[in-house]
């Protein structure tokens, strides 16, 4: 099977990417619907098709229903064609998906204890640590057509580097990581990652889509008229700096009023501390009190223990970034808007006073065309979108 003929820009090169696009798209076609598709004649889309088929990309998936008459043969992604590796690092921790040719996961682990740094050894360490993963769940390393990787903070996904990680101006992260597994790397910023991923195999695919990331930080990304939003350097959707609040609190941009130190679990941790700090009663009090470190999973299993402070302080969280999220709907308009990352596990004590607030401050007009949402996927979005990004980089679809 090879992927050499990606390289090339020919007519005929061109055109199958477009049928690879359709049925990454919208899974499955007969050769007279691409023919419409694409505007070209039915000798030429069956002789592409074959094409494609032989270098193991697709396949006949049977006869097309219809009302009457001869039924035609559908055709689609070939699933055994190879996988897709996609992995999530934070700080300490990260998430691996591997998908079939298709965009079906095949394996995936959450949570993994992973110690991030900016120096060479962490990314060579990741390395082996995905090839290991692949090892303990059958998998051959050799069929693997390429890998995304998504991190937290700023991203450029064109140069390779990352604001918090990259070490060497000379290396970029994904040379460095494709020296180590042989085969081609992109890297992403984790929301937007996590976008792509629910936008091909979440809620519902819609053409205009945000997906909102709470987590430690607030992070945003952008599916406009069906594609991937960037900005001209890679950096759109930093939502969490938003200049939106009137407070003195220092975000870790340096700047004050950014919605981040409102809306985000690092807001959440604060404030939390704030309030037991001042003698608020809590099911946190006994271990606040000895000195103990209470971590956002700490906070997270008071609020699943319907702990009051806790529950009071994430609806306050909510509040805030409904404010935010309401002029963002009334600026852009979407189809729907997806709540993941960490803070999602809160549920409806994060939902329900998040669309109350976009209810009360969104145009009633703009605000009933957008529906709100928690991720599908959850923790899985980020490596899921970070195997579908690297399909589709590769297939120069995106």
């Amino acid at each position: 099977m090879r992927l050499s003929f990606l390289n090339q820009r020919d007519k005929n090169t061109l055109l199958k990417k477009k049928i690879l696009s359709l049925c990454i798209n919208d899974g499955e076609y007969s050769i007279s619907d691409l023919s419409k598709q694409l505007n070209a004649s039915v000798p030429t889309v069956t002789k592409l098709i074959v094409d494609l088929i032989d270098d193991g990309f697709m396949i006949e998936l049977g006869k097309q229903g219809t009302s009457g008459g001869r039924k035609p043969s559908i055709y689609g992604l070939n699933p055994n064609a190879g996988f897709f590796a996609g992995v999530n690092i934070g700080h300490n921790h990260a998430s691996v998906a591997v998908t079939d040719f298709k965009g079906s996961i095949v394996a995936s682990m959450n949570d993994i204890p992973f110690e991030m740094a900016a120096n060479e050894e962490a990314f060579h360490r990741a390395s082996r640590e995905l090839k290991e993963f692949f090892m303990r769940n059958g998998l051959e390393w050799s069929k693997v057509f390429g890998c995304g990787f998504s991190f937290t903070g700023r991203v450029n996904p064109e140069t390779g580097y990352s604001y918090s990680f990259s070490f060497d101006d000379e290396r970029p992260i994904n040379r460095i990581l494709e020296e180590d597994l042989g085969v081609p790397v992109h890297i992403e910023n984790d929301s937007r990652a996590m976008t792509y991923g629910e936008y091909l195999g979440g809620v519902k695919k819609e053409k205009n889509m945000l997906f909102v990331n709470v987590s430690w930080g607030l992070g945003m990304g952008m599916v406009l008229d069906g594609r991937l939003y960037y900005g001209k350097s890679g950096f759109s959707g930093e939502v969490g700096h938003f200049p939106l609040l009137d407070n003195d609190t220092i975000c870790r941009c340096g700047k004050v009023g950014c919605l981040e130190t409102g809306a985000s679990g690092s807001a959440l941790h604060r404030i939390v501390m704030e309030k037991l700090g001042e003698g608020r009663a809590s099911s946190l009090s006994a271990k606040f009190k000895r000195g103990g470190d209470i971590a956002l999973e700490d906070i997270f299993k008071a609020i699943k223990e319907e702990d009051v402070l806790a529950i009071e302080v994430v609806e306050e969280i909510a509040s805030t970034l409904g404010r935010g999220l309401a002029g963002i709907i009334n600026i852009l308009n979407p189809d729907l808007v997806v709540i993941g990352g960490r803070l999602a596990v809160c549920g409806d004590y994060l939902m329900l006073p998040l669309r109350s607030t976009v209810k009360k401050l969104a145009l009633n007009i703009v605000n009933q065309d957008t529906k709100i949402k928690f991720s599908k996927l959850r923790n899985a979005a980020a490596p899921y979108g970070d195997c579908m990004l690297s399909r589709s980089k590769l297939l120069g679809v995106l």
